[in-house]
């Protein structure tokens, strides 16, 4: 059975550090692109980062440049993001997404409050 699962979410202030952890169980191989997305309510998913199963990084948004930083452990299904000197910007549900050839696995999100 397929399963996208996210952990580490939760609370921090501004300008502190968080770590997500996302991994998919029941995928045949682990030649898949993992990406991070987030959504605050009444607006679209958006895009934060991406990365290959050779571990490139492929997109980071703008707003996560120079402090986010993806990582994904070698031809595994398991990716990292650390979120360094977040902003209460940065509040949002997070999503892990998993996918080849048109496939898109979704995991059920993890949320991130950013507030003083």
């Amino acid at each position: 059975q397929i399963q996208v699962v996210e952990s580490g979410g939760g609370s921090a202030q501004p300008g502190e550090s968080l770590r997500l952890s996302c991994t998919g169980f029941g995928f045949p191989g682990s030649d898949y692109l993992m990406a991070w997305y987030r959504q605050v309510p009444g607006k679209e998913r958006e895009q934060v980062a991406s990365i290959t199963a050779a571990g490139t990084i492929t997109y980071y948004v703008e707003s996560v440049k120079g402090r986010f930083a993806l990582s994904r452990a070698y031809n595994q299904n398991t990716m990292y993001l650390q979120m360094n000197s977040l902003r209460p910007d940065d509040t949002a549900v997070y999503y892990c997404n998993i996918g080849r050839s048109g496939l898109i696995y979704w995991g059920q999100g993890t949320q991130v409050t950013v507030s003083s």
